[in-house]
């Protein structure tokens, strides 16, 4: 699981928890329940691998229940890098200048996904570069 820290506003931080499952039906109700608990004004993202005992299909009437849940569906079993990575593309996508609802703190994004969001390079003199 890993938190990303979006903004609604500038002064109220949301968390956007994102949950990679595969297989985790009998586990999902608990874990929603205990991080909407404990953090009531994050937004949950359970990104989904296929899971064959209908983990995804749970996660759909969560989602219906419950505006604060979402869910991305994948074909298969894809990894949990890469889950991370479609949950953090997901967030960034909800930033646009037509949406106020998602502001990713981009500080926070990079510390979470160094590999998905390299830092910008930094530029060499001359003479550093022949030496």
């Amino acid at each position: 699981m890993a938190a990303v820290f979006l903004e609604e506003s500038m002064s109220e931080p949301r968390p956007l928890i994102i949950i990679p499952t595969y297989n985790e039906r009998e586990n999902l109700p608990t874990l929603l329940d205990r991080v909407l608990t404990a953090l009531p004004s994050a937004h949950v993202l359970i990104v989904d691998d296929g899971s064959p005992d209908g983990t995804g299909q749970l996660a759909d009437e969560r989602a219906a229940a419950d505006p604060r849940v979402h869910v991305v569906h994948r074909e298969g079993k894809l990894g949990l890098g890469t889950a991370y990575i479609a949950g953090f593309k997901w967030g960034l996508a909800r930033d646009s200048p037509t949406s106020s609802r998602w502001t990713p703190t981009s500080a926070t994004i990079r510390r979470c996904c160094r590999r998905c969001w390299p830092p910008p390079a930094t530029p060499t003199s001359p003479s550093a570069a022949a030496g």
